[in-house]
């Protein structure tokens, strides 16, 4: 069957090429119902949408020209692979008629222009992914570079009268580059786009005149004085761009470069790569507008669609086409103008290394799997909007760009999540017979009636992806079901029309370029299982135009093994090394494993195929043609299956015989609701956004959206996943966004037994709070304080501390340390005792501790608890223990008697005994406010020196009572904590000057935790 399904994707191509050919060349794209060429709206320039990828040069031949060498290696006779040969030759031949073939010389003019020599305003990436890619493709092919099966270019090699070797197709054209000169020139009049200081470029360039309407530009300044105007005109040109659009340029401008030997290009892509992804948020999101001047975000907006797709695609792609490469040289060392677009600073070494891309992959999917992914317990999974900042979701519709993904995801090894978020698509495709640019996952609905489809590739690129990574049947059936909806609802007589709404099968008079350059090709690659394309052991890939690309061997700049040595090691080592998966073992008496999963009808339920009727005849535009048209069969107007079990192509025979679907995942979800109290009514000063969340000031009127989605890796114990507020009055909160609410406010509002809100302290973890001397107070010191420090005594210390002690990223701040830096003091109780006077030359630290357990274990003391900082992260409140003894492991000898009387707080290494005997060595006292209060014992564990996670810490075991040296049961136990850190948290304790303890509160909601609710 694959082979009938490649003969009809020939034909779909060939339909629409040749009637291109005839009613639009040389303009860019078909009028397929008025059978009219269709250009440039001249009257409107703000008509965009038609402007910015129809540059006035032929666009859909050149789009083309990729999808003709394909054919040309289809199977069949030598007659016909010759036919399908000569298309691809004279497309060649029909360009370069045209604009000429590249050089200085009488014949680089063509009949339309001097190479792209046009008065056109075209967008930089559109004509970047269609024109010079489109170009570069295609010379590839004709130089043999990409396979043609029968197709030997050395054999036709001949030379020219100046000794230069040619390539001959006919006895009047030879090929010698005229389409890598075409790409070059094409390349070069897009440079002035890069006149920034960012390194992203304008979105928009005249092919002829560069960049004048951006005043800002210096290549739009006056010549006279060289200076830009002071005011900008009011007609001010838009300057936002896209990160798909700035950042989807390497590919392209790589291979460019290494074939011409310009290395401008290369390095202003990659220079606007890293632009964008250097202003990720963070969380490590990037947006969709950015501005080309300022480089600031146009809106908070992000998800995995239009504006944004690209960028993702082209981190892993660029990985994969630089592999084993090293950089060009900077353009400055050659002989390149580069004035005007050389701005924005300079790359640094690691932005040429291949692994510096996959990185960028890596970090931008964790990403986007951790902020925009939504699992199973949503019916299906599938990926939403949210906000670039905080991860909030912003919106709940899929974009029909955004079907990509699972392709890309294929690519780089996660086979999984790319067939489960697949199954969605193909259950949309399913119900409407093509994808509509926005579907709401939400409502189960056409989001913002954007219910067009222009033929986008998207759905098929990724269908093509994920069966030659599994060689799954299903998938060919999904490529059959894409191929006869596209049959039977966009035929015209003079080409393939797009949807205007895919509900009505209302159509538009547009064939887009990539329909032929992307749609039919990769539909085509997909039922011609020995392609040579299919076959090629070789680092290619497609650009997000479907244009295959390479750099030749030729071209290729090996890295060396001393370069390998000089790139920064934190590029290498934080790249995971993976080996992509075999495919999944069909289940016994199978054929499809995709057909059998049990969670085949969770896609089908959320995209609402149990509501579509049963379809016995479907209606179709071209049955009228169907005896005189050979690209139509019976097989496009009738379906062996129904809508609810899908593709609806899904032969009979792959449906398991009595399949069962397993259970639709929910998770419970409702809200808490606290009553409006007199004069309590919410106010907008009750909800103030701080740091990484939102602290609640008061909770009359409040309402908190729960949903229970945390798994219990995140903490607590128990069988089920934790609670989440994920909404406070509407206000969609992101998956890391705290809600902090002050001790007071709960306990005076809250009933202790209100099962849905009980307030409940953590018996097992706290915070030591300790003040230390700032750095910047170093210099007032005591010049021999260093030396005592080094000494083998123990030492009380109450000076500063060294450098190097305190790192402001230092994972030894608990999350709540994160929430108090943000938060005012709430003070729970009136102080009974006079701690000392808290210094703002003090800086504080909080250390989570962990409390021991066994009979011999102490309560923590019952006192004032220490303060967290102000909203301005100024310290606040005093710490109550002042007089801190720091010592060894206090194993081998009996401490001095005076010092549990004199110190409150004793600190002692972990190891060389065991806990109970530590305690054993501190000789017995009197308990009184100025005694031992606190043994604080510090891990040096492996793993403790790098920071001071609380993940890190074990509960000490105390295993019998407490007993004194010399053997009698301690009357007045000793509270003992430990915390990790290693030598470093042990340095804090020896130039502590103030000691402290916060206790840890929780909320529980019907007995489980809630993740994000810190009481505070």
């Amino acid at each position: 069957m694959p082979n009938v399904y490649r003969q009809e994707t020939e034909s779909i191509f060939y339909h629409g090429f040749s009637n291109y050919m005839q009613y639009a060349y040389p303009e860019d794209e078909l009028r397929p119902l008025s059978c009219k060429p269709l250009t440039r709206d001249q009257s409107n320039p703000a008509h965009i949408e038609l402007n910015d990828p129809l540059g006035n040069y032929s666009l859909t031949l050149i789009d083309s020209l990729s999808t003709l060498a394909i054919l040309a290696s289809s199977p069949g006779s030598g007659s016909k692979r010759e036919r399908a040969l000569g298309h691809f030759q004279d497309g060649v031949v029909a360009l370069v008629e045209q604009y000429g073939d590249g050089t200085e010389t009488v014949l680089g003019m063509g009949v339309r222009a001097r190479g792209f020599d046009v008065d056109s305003k075209v967008q930089v990436f559109e004509t970047v992914i269609r024109g010079v890619g489109g170009l570069l493709s295609a010379h590839l092919f004709a130089i043999g570079e990409l396979p043609i099966t029968g197709y030997e270019p050395k054999q036709m090699a001949v030379k020219d009268s100046s000794g230069e070797e040619t390539i001959k197709w006919s006895k009047s054209f030879k090929y010698d580059g005229q389409l890598l000169r075409l790409a070059h020139d094409l390349g070069r009049r897009l440079l002035p786009a890069f006149s920034t200081t960012t390194g992203l470029p304008y979105p928009r360039v005249n092919l002829r005149s560069g960049v004048p309407f951006y005043k800002n530009s210096p290549l739009s300044c006056e010549s006279e004085d060289g200076q830009c105007p002071a005011i900008p005109p009011t007609n001010r040109e838009l300057t936002e761009t896209c990160s798909a659009g700035a950042g989807s340029l390497v590919l392209e401008f790589t291979v460019l470069s290494r074939l011409t030997g310009d290395p401008r290009f290369e390095y202003l892509a990659k220079r606007a790569f890293w632009s964008v992804w250097e202003r990720r948020s963070n969380i490590g999101l990037i947006g969709a507008g950015i501005d080309a001047e300022t480089g600031i975000w146009a809106s908070s907006f992000t998800g995995l669609g239009a504006g944004i797709d690209s960028f993702f695609e082209y981190a892993l792609k660029s990985y994969i086409i630089l592999s084993g490469t090293s950089a060009q040289e900077h353009p400055l060392h050659g002989d390149y103008d580069m004035e005007g677009i050389d701005l924005a600073p300079p790359l640094r070494v690691e932005h040429h290394d291949p692994k510096s891309f996959l990185q960028v992959w890596e970090e931008a999917y964790a990403g986007i799997k951790h902020h925009l992914y939504r699992g199973e317990m949503y019916m299906h999974p599938h990926y939403i909007q949210a906000d670039l900042y905080t991860g909030a979701a912003r919106a709940y519709w899929m974009d029909s760009l955004s079907a990509f993904f699972p392709g890309l995801l294929t690519l780089s090894g996660e086979i999984d999540d790319a067939v489960e978020i697949h199954l969605l698509f193909t259950a949309l495709w399913t119900r409407y017979s093509a994808l509509p640019e926005r579907w709401s996952a939400l409502t189960g609905s056409i989001e913002g009636g954007l219910g067009w489809w222009g033929g986008r590739p998207e759905f098929i690129e990724s269908t093509y992806h994920i069966y030659r990574a599994t060689k799954d049947p299903w998938y060919l059936h999904v490529g059959e079901m894409a191929l006869r909806d596209i049959k039977r609802r966009c035929w015209t007589k003079c080409g393939w029309s797009g949807m205007q709404d895919v509900r009505t099968g209302e159509r538009n008079d547009r064939m887009e370029s990539f329909f032929l350059g992307e749609t039919a090709k990769y539909l085509h690659l997909l039922f011609d299982p020995d392609h040579p394309l299919n076959k090629l052991d070789a680092p290619f890939v497609f650009t997000t135009e479907g244009h295959p690309l390479l750099i030749p061997r030729s071209a290729r700049i090996e890295q060396s093994p001393q370069r390998r040595k000089t790139m920064p090691e934190q590029v290498s080592t934080q790249v995971k090394v993976g080996t992509c998966p075999i495919p999944v073992t069909s289940v016994p008496f199978s054929i499809s494993v995709t057909a059998a999963r049990p969670d085949l009808f969770h896609a089908a339920n959320l995209a609402r195929l149990h509501l579509m009727p049963t379809i016995e005849n479907l209606e179709s535009p071209i049955i009228e043609f169907s005896r005189d048209h050979p690209s139509i069969t019976l097989s496009d107007i009738r379906s062996p299956s129904n809508y609810t079990y899908f593709p609806w192509t899904l032969p009979l025979e792959l449906v398991p015989f009595n399949g069962t679907s397993s259970a639709i995942t929910t998770r419970p979800t409702y809200d808490i609701t606290f009553p409006a109290l007199p004069n309590s009514v919410l106010t907008p000063g009750m909800l103030q956004r701080v740091g990484n969340g939102i602290l609640i000031n008061g909770v009359g009127g409040l309402r908190l959206g729960m949903i229970q989605d945390v798994p219990r890796s995140y903490g607590g114990s128990g069988a089920e996943d934790l609670y989440r507020v994920q909404a406070i009055n509407n206000i969609p909160l992101g998956k890391d966004e705290k809600i902090f609410m002050g001790r007071d406010i709960v306990s005076s509002v809250v009933n202790p037994q209100d099962p849905n809100f009980t307030r409940v302290r953590d018996s097992t973890m706290l915070d030591i709070v300790v003040d230390v001397a700032d750095l910047v107070q170093e210099s007032d010191r005591d010049p021999g304080t260093i030396d005592e420090l080094d000494g083998p005594d123990p030492t009380v210390m109450q000076e500063v501390v060294l450098a190097g002690i305190l790192e402001a990223n230092s994972e030894a701040a608990s999350h709540v340390k994160m929430a108090l830096s943000f938060l005012a003091n709430h003070v729970g109780s009136i102080l009974h005792e006079q701690p000392a006077k808290p210094d703002p030359k003090y800086l504080r630290e909080y250390l989570p501790a962990i409390t021991p357990t066994g009979i011999g274990a102490a309560p923590v003391p019952d006192v004032v608890e220490a303060s967290g900082p102000d909203i301005s992260g100024a310290p606040q409140g005093f710490l109550l223990w002042n007089s801190i003894y720091v010592t060894d492991e206090n194993c081998n000898s009996k401490l001095p008697g005076s010092i549990p009387r004199q110190y409150q707080i004793i600190v002692i290494k972990r190891g060389g005994c065991s806990f109970v005997e530590k305690l054993k060595n501190i000789p017995s006292f009197a308990p009184s406010r100025t005694s031992l209060q606190l043994v604080i014992v510090v891990s040096f564990d492996e793993g403790d020196d790098k920071g001071r996670a609380e993940n890190l810490l074990i509960r000490p075991l105390l295993d019998s009572i407490q007993m004194t040296a010399s053997g009698l049961p301690r009357h007045n136990p000793v509270s003992l904590v430990m915390v990790g850190g290693g030598q470093r948290v042990y340095d804090i304790f020896r130039h502590a000057v103030a000691v402290g303890l916060k206790k840890r509160y929780y909320v529980h909601t019907q007995g489980v935790p809630i993740s994000n609710l810190i009481i505070v």
